[in-house]
C-alpha cells in the first residue's frame, strides 16, 4: 500500500498545479450542481438559471486560488453570502468556501487566514440563522470548529512548503561549499605536486650539472670516466623522467576513472594504461639508498647507516624523511666540494629521526670545498675529482627553497628539522619526526644495517 500511495502523490505532484486547480474546480462544479438540484430541504429555493449560475461561477473562482487566495477567498464568501440571501440552500457552494479558506492559511501569514476566518464564520451563523434545519449551537460550533481545523492544515502545510524551501536552498549552499572546498583541494593538491617537482628536478639536474661537468673536463684524458659520467647522466635524467611522469598523472586522471567509467576502458583499449608505473606509490625510505648510490656515482663520499627496528610508516612521512634526504644530499653535492657525507637513519621508539651530515671537507669549513684543492687533475690519474661547482652565496646549505620546504615537509607532520654548521666543521641536516605509537613493528632487523663503502664504493 505504501508503495501505491507513494506513486499516486508522484502522479500529482508531476501535475501542473493550474491543471490541477482546474480539476478541481470543475469537480466541486459539478457536485455542487448535482447537490443543489436534489431533495432540498424544506425553506430552501431549488436551484434555477441564477442559482447554477452562481454556483458555476462560486466554484470555478477555485481555478485561481494559488495565484490571488485572498481575493479568491473574499468573492468567493461575497457572492456566496449573496447566494444564501436568495434563500438558495448554503450547503450546497460550501466546498468552494472552505476550500478558500484552506488556501489562504497554506499561503498566507496566520493573521491573514485568522482574519478570513471570522468572515466564514460570521457567513455560517448569517447561513444557520436564515434556515431552521439545525438549532444555533449547532451552527455556533460548526462556525467555529471548521474554520480552526483548516487554518490549522492550513499552516502545517505552509510551515512544510517554507521548510522545504530552506532545505533546499541550504542544500544548494552546502553543494556550492563541497564544490569551492573540491577546488581548494585541487588547488592544494597543485601546489604540492609543484613542490613535488621542484624537488626532484633539483636533485636529478644537480647530479646531471656536476657530472656533465666531469664527463666534459675528462673526455679526453679519462674516457672511462667520462663513459661512467654520461652513463650516470643518462640513468638519472631517465628516473627524473620517470618521477615527474607519474607526479603529472595526477592532473591527467579523468574523473570517471575512479568509478571504472568510459575514460578508463578507454585508456585500457588504446594500451595507455597498460603500465602502473605512473600510480605507484610515493617514494620512501626504501627508496633512500638508491639516491645515496646516484650521488656517491657522482663524485660525494657518501655513507648511509640504519639504525632500530624497521616499522611500517605512513606513507607520507616515509616520503618526507626520502625527500629531506634527497635535498640534504643535492645541497651536498653543490656546496660541500670534496666533504665526506654520512646518512643516518634511526628507527627509535617513539621518533623517527633521519641525519644527513658533513665533515666540512679538508679545510673544515662547513659546506665549502677545500681552499687547496686542486681545479687541475694530475694527467692520468685514474679517478680525478669531478670540477667544484660554485658555491651559494654563503658558501653553505642554501636556504631557498630547498631548506623552506624541508621545514614545512617537517612541520606537517608534526616534527622538527634543524639545519646549519657543527663544531668542528661540516654541515648538518637533522630531521625528527614523530612516531604513532599504535604503529607495529615490522619483522625484526637486529643490529645495526650499515653501507658503507665511502669513496672506496665509487
Amino acid at each position: 500500500m505504501g508503495g501505491v500511495a507513494g506513486e499516486v502523490r508522484r502522479r500529482v505532484r508531476s501535475v501542473p498545479p493550474l491543471t490541477l486547480d482546474a480539476g478541481i474546480a470543475a469537480g466541486f462544479a459539478v457536485v455542487s450542481l448535482l447537490l443543489g438540484h436534489d431533495n432540498v430541504p424544506a425553506g430552501w429555493e431549488r436551484l434555477d438559471g441564477l442559482g447554477s449560475a452562481l454556483t458555476c461561477l462560486i466554484n470555478l473562482l477555485v481555478v485561481a486560488r494559488r495565484r490571488a487566495p485572498v481575493a479568491v477567498c473574499l468573492t468567493v464568501f461575497l457572492l456566496w453570502g449573496g447566494y444564501i440571501a436568495l434563500d438558495y440552500w448554503p450547503v450546497v457552494n460550501s466546498l468552494a468556501g472552505l476550500m478558500a479558506l484552506y488556501t489562504v492559511a497554506a499561503h498566507r501569514p496566520p493573521r491573514v487566514a485568522a482574519g478570513c476566518s471570522v468572515l466564514l464564520a460570521v457567513l455560517w451563523n448569517f447561513a444557520g440563522l436564515t434556515g431552521e434545519e439545525s438549532s444555533w449551537a449547532t451552527t455556533l460550533g460548526q462556525s467555529v470548529l471548521y474554520p480552526v481545523i483548516l487554518c490549522w492544515f492550513g499552516n502545517v502545510a505552509r510551515t512544510s512548503a517554507e521548510r522545504n524551501v530552506r532545505l533546499t536552498e541550504m542544500a544548494g549552499q552546502l553543494r556550492r561549499e563541497q564544490e569551492e572546498n573540491a577546488r581548494r583541494a585541487v588547488a592544494e593538491e597543485r601546489v604540492r605536486i609543484a613542490r613535488e617537482l621542484h624537488d626532484v628536478v633539483a636533485h636529478h639536474m644537480s647530479v646531471i650539472s656536476v657530472q656533465a661537468g666531469l664527463a666534459g673536463y675528462v673526455f679526453t684524458s679519462d674516457p672511462d670516466t667520462a663513459r661512467r659520467a654520461l652513463g650516470t647522466i643518462a640513468g638519472t635524467s631517465g628516473e627524473a623522467l620517470e618521477e615527474m611522469r607519474r607526479l603529472l598523472a595526477v592532473l591527467r586522471v579523468d574523473p570517471r576513472e575512479m568509478a571504472g567509467g568510459p575514460a578508463a576502458v578507454d585508456r585500457r583499449e588504446t594500451g595507455e594504461g597498460a603500465t602502473a608505473d605512473a600510480y605507484e606509490p610515493a617514494p620512501g625510505l626504501d627508496r633512500i639508498g638508491t639516491v645515496v648510490a646516484r650521488v656517491r656515482a657522482a663524485g660525494l663520499p657518501v655513507a648511509l647507516r640504519t639504525t632500530g627496528e624497521r616499522r611500517p610508516y605512513p606513507p607520507g612521512l616515509e616520503q618526507c624523511a626520502y625527500r629531506v634526504v634527497q635535498e640534504a644530499l643535492t645541497n651536498a653535492l653543490k656546496h660541500a666540494g670534496s666533504a665526506r657525507v654520512d646518512v643516518r637513519i634511526d628507527h627509535g621508539a617513539d621518533h623517527l629521526t633521519v641525519e644527513v651530515r658533513d665533515d666540512g671537507g679538508a679545510s673544515g669549513t662547513p659546506g665549502t670545498p677545500a681552499p687547496d684543492a686542486p681545479h687541475v687533475p694530475p694527467r692520468g690519474s685514474a679517478t680525478p675529482p669531478p670540477p667544484p661547482s660554485a658555491p651559494s652565496a654563503s658558501g653553505q646549505l642554501s636556504t631557498g627553497h630547498g631548506l623552506i620546504g624541508m621545514r614545512e615537509r617537517a612541520r606537517i607532520y608534526g616534527g622538527s628539522l634543524r639545519a646549519g654548521p657543527v663544531p668542528g666543521g661540516g654541515f648538518q641536516v637533522l630531521l625528527t619526526l614523530p612516531v604513532h605509537p599504535a604503529a607495529g613493528p615490522a619483522p625484526p632487523r637486529k643490529g645495526t644495517t650499515e653501507h658503507d663503502q665511502g669513496a672506496g664504493g665509487r
